[in-house]
């Protein structure tokens, strides 16, 4: 297939990523510039519901952090090598699935940009219930996790 024939027929797909990208982006933009204004580090919106800037060198989540610079490359390296394994698989994908993957792409594109840029991923969001807190996450994160919850729903109907 040639390049211009795939870039028409994924014209829309290309827009639902960057989408993703962008709305990634200025979230992260305006919590940046929130906190670089504000004194509070963290901002409660209601009982359930903070923002709470931290710079994640781990990948999801804040596993595998560490402070070894040759690891992260590494790490980096390898989520690399996974968008372009998941453009492979979106472009013969249809559906849902193929919706799920690109969801997937958006947010890690994302993430990467923000290794790259900040040198580490910036997360904001923090739900809490009770004292107990999950990790702190982003935007892209939210996409990420929607799109793999989708392709496991996918995979699991197709094996019904």
């Amino acid at each position: 297939m040639k390049l211009d024939e795939l870039l028409k027929k994924n014209f829309f797909n290309f827009l639902f990523v960057l989408f993703i990208f962008l709305l990634d982006q200025i979230s992260k933009y305006l919590v940046i510039e929130h906190f670089n204004q504000s004194l509070n580090q963290t901002y409660v919106v209601n009982s359930f519901l903070s923002f709470n800037l931290i710079w994640n060198d781990g990948i999801a989540f804040g596993l595998l952090r560490s402070n070894n610079q040759l690891f992260y490359n590494l790490i980096t390296i390898l989520i690399l090598v996974i968008l372009i394994f998941i453009i492979r698989l979106s472009l013969k994908a249809r559906g849902l699935e193929k919706i799920s993957y690109f969801m997937i792409l958006g947010g890690g594109l994302g993430n990467i940009f923000d290794r790259y840029y900040h040198g580490s991923v910036i997360d904001f969001i923090d739900l809490n219930y009770k004292n107990f807190h999950w990790f702190i996450f982003n935007i892209a994160d939210i996409f990420i996790s929607i799109g793999i919850i989708i392709l496991i729903f996918t995979e699991i109907k197709k094996n019904d």
